[in-house]
């Protein structure tokens, strides 16, 4: 039962944090659309078998982050210019026509598996993410991490984040070719206001984190 709840919790967390639209679900689009399918997976494992040392970490030593308030700050505030960064390359990008450039152009020549590891490393976002998760699952019991029971914990976020990117990736593909011109709207103009609203916001948690007096 145990290892059933554990399961359940992980695929349930992970699912639900993998649908909201970030980066790696948008070069997800990019991968499919440009690749296929069998890309799209190996993009995927390689997005999860990061994703798997960051939880496995955290599940080890969430009490210790949480106690670490120098890292928890330096990864809020790298968080605003990480968003920054996003939406600027991909605004820079739209200055070019799609015959001319795309956003896997010049990844082209490595393998989609190592574009998703390389992508999901640099989410530093997933760090504190995890780690509230883990820490409110162990303090409301809904989860046991003792010995071999962390690893069917881990196995079900695992899996929870390749369903649930999966069906956000093939869902936003095909909005993209049925509603809306993707190339000439949604790269260029949508999306880096989506990533620096997302800046604004999480700039605006920084400041009332570290710095508003009540």
């Amino acid at each position: 039962m145990t290892t059933l709840k554990n399961i359940f919790f992980g695929f349930i967390v992970s699912f639900l944090g993998s649908l909201p639209l970030g980066y790696l679900n948008i070069i997800g689009v990019e991968v499919f659309s440009k690749l296929g399918i069998n890309s799209l997976v190996f993009y995927l494992l390689g997005v999860i078998l990061v994703e798997a040392i960051v939880i496995y970490c955290t599940v080890i030593f969430a009490n210790q982050l949480a106690e670490n308030k120098k890292l928890m700050r330096s990864v809020d505030f790298f968080a605003v210019f990480f968003l920054l960064l996003i939406a600027y390359l991909f605004y820079a990008h739209s200055n070019q026509s799609t015959e001319e450039s795309n956003y896997l152009e010049e990844y082209i020549h490595f393998s989609p598996f190592f574009i998703g590891m390389v992508l999901c490393g640099l989410n530093f976002l997933q760090i504190p993410f995890w780690m509230g998760w883990n820490l409110y699952l162990l303090n409301t019991k809904s989860i046991y991490l003792e010995r071999k029971l962390k690893f069917y914990y881990i196995l079900g976020t695992l899996v929870g984040t390749f369903f649930g990117m999966l069906s956000v990736i093939i869902l936003l593909d095909s909005l993209s070719q049925k509603i809306l011109d993707y190339s000439k709207w949604i790269i260029p103009i949508v999306i880096p206001l989506f990533f620096v609203a997302l800046a604004v916001f999480q700039g605006f948690k920084v400041y009332k984190k570290y710095y508003r007096k009540f």
